[in-house]
Order: C-alpha cells, then sequence, then structure tokens
C-alpha cells in the first residue's frame, strides 16, 4: 500500500475519532456539572484529552508524511514518534490535576445529585468508548500506525475509567456512599497514569534507538541466504513498523560489483519477507583478507568487467611462481590487434589482483554466438549475464564456466560446465546439475532448455 494512501487512512480514522470524542467530552462534562460527580467530571476532561490527542495526532500524521528533504534527509517519520509522547504526556498532565480535586473531594464530603439521565449518559458514552477503541486498535493494527495504536491505548483505558464511574455513581446515589466518588477518581488517576507511562516507554524506546529486532534474529536470518559468506553485524533502529537496518556481509576479494549488487537484493528481499513494515535496508560488504586466492573467480570477475567470456583456468607452477592459463573468448567479427590489445588489459588486470602470479597466459577464440542472428546476440548476453549472476548468488561455492546460448524453438538453451570435486558421486553430480538446470530455468525469461555438463578439477 502506498504511502500516501496509508496517510490518508490514518487521517480518516483520526477524524472519527475526534468527532466521537469530542461529542463523549461535552456529555461527560456536561452530566458532571449538573449532578456534582467529581468522577464523571474527571472522565470528562480526560476524554477532552482524548480529543486534543487527536488533534495532535491530525497535525502529527500531515507533516510525518511528508517526503524526505535536505534538512530531514531520513524522511519526518519521528514526528508522529514525537506526537505519540505528547499524547503520553497529556495523559500524565491529567492525572496530576484529578489528584488534586478527589483529595480535596475527600477532605470535604459533597454529596452529589444523581439522576436518570446521569446513568443513560455514562452508559452512552461507554458504548462510544468501546467502539473509538476496537476500531483505532483495528485501524491501527491494519495500517501499522504506531500513532493510531498508541491512541488506542489511551482511549482503551477510557472503558475501563467509565466504567468505574458508574459503579462509583451508583454507590453514591444507592447507598449515599460519598467517599465513593473520590475514590473512584482516584481509580481514574491509576489507569490514565499506567497507560500514560506505557506511550512514553514505547516511544522514548523509538526516540533512542532502541533496536525493534536483536542483532542475533537478524544474523539467523541473513545467514540462511547462500551466497552470504560471512555476517558480519546487524543493527536495527526506529518503531517495528517502519525500522530501519543495517547488514555488514563479508564477500570473497574478487567478487564483482554485480555479484554484490545479487547479494544485496536478496538479503533485503529475505528480510522484508521476515519481517513485516521494514522501512529502510542498508548493505555493506567488506572483503575478506588473509584468505587462499580464488584464481578461476579472479580471473571471471575481471574479464567480466571487460565484456569477456573466460574457461578453463588453469593454474601451475612455473620456475618464477605460478602461471594461470586460460581461454578466452572474444567477438568473432573483431580483428586480431584488437583482441590482442583488449587481452593484454585483462592479463594485466588479472596479474594485479593476483599478486602470486608470475605470468598470464590466455588463449584467444571467437564467441561462439553463431547459432544466433546478430539481432539477438544482446538477448544471448542478458543471458549468460542472468546466468552468472544466478550462480553468484544461489551457488556460489560452485565452479562454472563455459556458458553457451542456442536457440531453441521460441525461446533459447543453455549450456555450462560445472566443476565439482573429484570424490563427488556420480549420482551427486547429477543431482547437483538437475537442481542448477531447475535454478536456472525458474529465474531466467526466455530460457527453455539448460543443459549442465559435470567435470572434475583439472589437474
Amino acid at each position: 500500500m502506498a504511502m500516501t494512501s496509508t496517510r490518508q487512512q490514518v487521517q480518516r480514522v483520526l477524524i472519527v475519532t475526534l468527532a466521537l470524542n469530542l461529542a463523549v467530552a461535552v456529555a461527560k462534562i456536561i452530566a458532571g456539572a449538573l449532578s456534582g460527580v467529581l468522577a464523571i467530571s474527571a472522565d470528562g476532561v480526560n476524554s477532552l484529552v482524548d480529543s486534543s490527542s487527536n488533534i495532535v495526532g491530525l497535525v502529527a500524521n500531515v507533516i510525518a508524511g511528508k517526503p524526505p528533504d535536505e534538512s530531514h534527509p531520513y524522511g519526518h517519520r519521528r514526528f508522529e514518534t514525537m506526537a505519540a509522547l505528547m499524547i503520553g504526556a497529556l495523559l500524565l498532565v491529567t492525572a496530576w490535576e484529578i489528584v488534586g480535586g478527589a483529595v480535596e473531594r475527600l477532605q470535604n464530603a459533597v454529596t452529589p445529585n444523581v439522576t436518570a439521565l446521569t446513568f443513560a449518559v455514562l452508559g452512552g458514552t461507554f458504548l462510544v468508548n468501546v467502539f473509538v477503541t476496537h476500531y483505532e486498535r483495528r485501524q491501527g493494527k491494519r495500517l501499522n500506525s504506531e500513532l493510531l495504536l498508541a491512541d488506542a491505548a489511551h482511549t482503551g483505558a477510557d472503558m475501563y475509567v467509565t466504567l468505574s464511574v458508574i459503579v462509583s455513581t451508583a454507590l453514591v446515589s444507592l447507598l449515599g456512599w460519598s467517599w465513593a466518588d473520590p475514590v473512584a477518581a482516584l481509580v481514574i488517576v491509576v489507569l490514565i497514569a499506567r497507560a500514560g507511562w506505557q506511550v512514553l516507554r514505547q516511544t522514548s524506546r523509538v526516540l533512542v534507538d532502541t533496536a525493534p529486532y536483536s542483532a542475533e534474529m537478524l544474523t539467523a536470518v541473513v545467514e540462511t541466504i547462500p551466497s552470504v559468506r560471512r555476517v558480519l553485524r546487524t543493527r536495527s533502529r526506529g518503531p517495528v513498523n517502519a525500522a530501519t537496518i543495517d547488514v555488514d556481509v563479508q564477500v570473497a576479494p574478487e567478487t564483482t560489483a554485480e555479484h554484490t549488487a545479487a547479494i544485496a537484493d536478496a538479503i533485503d528481499e529475505t528480510l522484508r519477507h521476515q519481517f513485516d513494515g521494514i522501512g529502510e535496508i542498508e548493505v555493506q560488504f567488506v572483503t575478506e583478507r588473509d584468505t587462499d586466492p580464488n584464481y578461476a573467480l579472479t580471473a571471471r570477475a575481471r574479464a567480466d568487467a571487460l565484456g569477456l567470456l573466460t574457461h578453463e583456468v588453469r593454474v601451475s607452477d612455473g620456475p618464477s611462481g605460478k602461471v594461470l592459463e586460460m581461454h578466452v573468448e572474444v567477438p568473432a567479427d573483431q580483428t586480431l590487434g584488437e583482441a590482442h590489445d583488449q587481452v593484454s588489459v585483462l592479463e594485466e588486470r588479472v596479474q594485479r589482483s593476483l599478486p602470486d602470479v608470475a605470468e598470464v597466459i590466455t588463449h584467444i577464440e571467437p564467441a561462439h554466438a553463431a547459432a544466433i542472428p546478430a539481432a539477438e546476440r544482446d538477448a544471448a548476453e542478458r543471458i549468460v549475464q542472468q546466468a552468472s549472476d544466478v550462480m553468484a548468488v544461489s551457488l556460489p561455492a560452485v565452479e562454472w564456466h563455459n556458458l553457451r546460448v542456442t536457440r531453441e524453438n521460441d525461446g533459447y538453451a543453455l549450456s555450462m560446465h560445472l566443476t565439482l570435486p573429484a570424490d563427488t558421486t556420480v549420482e551427486a553430480a547429477h543431482d547437483q546439475a538437475e537442481l542448477t538446470e531447475t535454478l536456472l530455468r525458474s529465474q531466467i525469461d526466455g530460457l527453455q532448455r539448460a543443459t549442465i555438463h559435470t567435470e572434475p578439477p583439472e589437474e
């Protein structure tokens, strides 16, 4: 649901609640003045505070719905929290005012004038309080509104307040217990103060950036993503219905920007599926240090950056250090001089990324795209890129190479090689190939067939 639509719905709920609270407040204050019952007057003042809090909420809701600007780059969401804080403060001030009147009435007993109209007003306002509380709480949960839920807690206390006023008024009227009136007023104070404290505690947690989700909970969810190597830190702040989450994950040094973007998308999607009402997710990547380099992945990453494809990456020991040998595919219509210049740049970047490699040897060969018309090569390149992204995110530990795309009826066919440990059983290799084929077909539009060739590492 769009933010604007949600704000408008919250606005309508507050307007309805304001009208009902004003009607209840006026009825109680008039009834209290005519009967002289302190508890009814106190309850009327409390309902008037409800109306004031609704007005505060209406103003705050408009401000909180404004988009981010230069002065508030993270938006105006905290204004709603501030409004909820003011509601809590109003509750405590109201409680204090009623205490003074109740103590004075206990010291100087007054016999109220209770009539049938008094009970009729109390019964009617009680029913209105019940309706308003359930209506506002239900709408607050549906719209994930901190403001409506806080105001519903406030109004919810009124149900018990009005109920206690009805009981105390009955005791005064039927049994002549004049002391029941101020005692009921003090009970009202306790209920109002309790509601105010709950609102203040909840809003203050947001203002001091108390974590809405524990780091352990967030880490456990992120670690379920296959492409995440290690979770370094998770943090959260803000209200539960609009939380901001920061995630720091560790990746291999040779991980490309395309791969990290895919990992970030997977983290974002997983967290939003697990938790409702997340406002923003920031993912930071930290490269892993002091680990053995992944020669094949590093070579592919550097080739990807130049728009080249590599396969059959092999590393051997030479007299001056390690020798990295690989096949590089270049456009078939490119001249040998152009291809040599481009591959020389690749060799330099690979060697710079792998200091222990003394020599890089490349075998230039034409890209095998002849089966696809020139007009459709963009689609083939898209499928190759998508397949690489899917493998990097879902199967990061599996080595792959030799991606080929050909025409297949009304779509395309993809073939690729997977390098699996030599001790992998044939059955396990077959299962891995089927899993990869299903994964690729389900996530790449237009891919009708995927053929996976499994092989052990080259000696």
